[in-house]
Order: structure tokens, then C-alpha cells, then sequence
């Protein structure tokens, strides 16, 4: 599990959380066994938190980038009103396929569209007025896709970033995608638009509420 604190306390931390749908250890199991990254699934404590921001806030418009097997998606589109929609941008079919079998198997699941494809298109065709939104995708992309989202989420709306500590790796960065982490933070505290946190959960989270 990546996660910047010790395994116990992280399994503490889960213990003392709302308990995920049995859903969701069948698809880790699943990214276990078909893909070489399974590390990309966001864990537990990070999804549940994923789905009580989206309760939080009332969220019915939710736009995330980066869908992998699906996690992040089932978390989020569980929060949401039975006519709440989901929009998951991703640009490989394998992995959107297993996420389907998955989305498939629970009511909510409908309430998830996929659109495979560069995210950046699918971004830049979207209405305004999106609720939530979540980027989960390549680290080059992440100040780009902020700036596609910031000017569609509705007042009081709010983006929530992964891996934004990197694996510590932000304190000493070294190839592109340290950089590229490095650079978006500097990014998202600047934006006068947004008031920001960066949280210490699992590989670091950014959440953000626009003004």
C-alpha cells in the first residue's frame, strides 16, 4: 500500500472508518492480479474520504481524471443522488473494462459514465457548474487539467488532487514527474481562486473549495 505512514496506523486509521462496500476488495483483488501498478488504486481511507467530501458538499456533478480499475469512481458515485452523475476520463481500455465489470455489479454504478480518450478534450467540453471534481492522472497533466476545472466548478465547489507529496519525493525532486508535482503545488496555493489544504492522507491529497 503506498501510504507515507506506517502500515499500523494506516490500518488503525481504516479500522476507524466508515466500512467500504464489499465491492471493493473484489476489484483490489482484481487490480492484483491484472495489473503490474495495483498501487495506483486510491486505499481505503482515501476513498472514504473521497466519498464523504462528495456527501459533504451534496455533490450531483462529479468529474474525475484518471479511472484506472475504478475505485475512486465507486467511492464517489456511491454519495451521489440516485440521479447524480459521474463523468471518469481515462485513455486505457483494459483497465476501463475491469472498472465497468466492477461499476456493473452495484445500483450506483449507473450513475458512472466513462469517456476513454485524452482528458483534456473530455474537460474542455464539459458545462459548468460541476460540483467536484478529482485528478488522479498523469502528474505532466495536473496543472493543465486545474485549469480546465477551476473555471467549471460552481462556487463553494471543490477539486480534490492526489499524490501531491509524492512519496516525499517533493522535497528532493528529481525526473519529470517529481518536477511536474512540485510545480502544480506551487500552482494550487497560488490560485486566488481556490482555498486549499494539502492533508497527509495516504501519498498526500489536496482538497480545494473555490471561492
Amino acid at each position: 500500500m503506498l501510504t507515507l505512514v506506517p502500515d499500523s496506523i494506516e490500518a488503525y486509521a481504516v479500522a476507524h472508518t466508515l466500512e467500504s462496500p464489499a465491492v471493493h476488495e473484489a476489484l483490489r483483488q482484481e487490480t492484483i492480479a491484472s495489473s503490474d501498478c495495483p498501487q495506483m488504486q486510491v486505499g481505503p481511507l482515501e476513498g472514504r474520504l473521497l466519498y464523504l467530501l462528495a456527501k459533504l458538499i451534496g455533490a450531483r456533478r462529479v468529474v474525475e481524471v484518471g479511472t484506472f480499475t475504478g475505485c475512486s469512481a465507486l467511492h464517489i458515485a456511491e454519495a451521489l443522488p440516485a440521479d447524480g452523475r459521474l463523468i471518469t476520463c481515462d485513455i486505457d481500455p483494459e483497465t476501463a473494462a475491469i472498472a465497468r465489470s466492477h461499476f456493473d455489479r452495484v445500483p450506483w454504478g449507473e450513475r458512472i459514465e466513462q469517456r476513454l480518450g485524452p482528458a483534456a478534450e473530455t474537460l474542455a467540453t464539459l458545462e459548468a457548474g460541476i460540483d467536484m471534481a478529482f485528478i488522479d492522472a498523469d502528474k505532466p497533466g495536473y496543472i493543465a487539467y486545474w485549469e480546465l476545472l477551476v473555471p467549471k466548478l460552481r462556487t463553494g465547489g471543490i477539486l480534490v488532487v492526489d499524490n501531491v507529496l509524492w512519496s516525499g519525493r517533493v522535497l528532493a525532486p528529481e525526473d519529470e514527474n517529481d518536477r511536474a508535482i512540485v510545480a502544480f503545488n506551487a500552482h494550487a496555493r497560488a490560485d486566488a481562486r481556490m482555498e486549499s489544504v494539502m492533508l497527509t492522507v495516504r501519498d498526500g491529497i489536496t482538497v480545494a473549495r473555490k471561492r
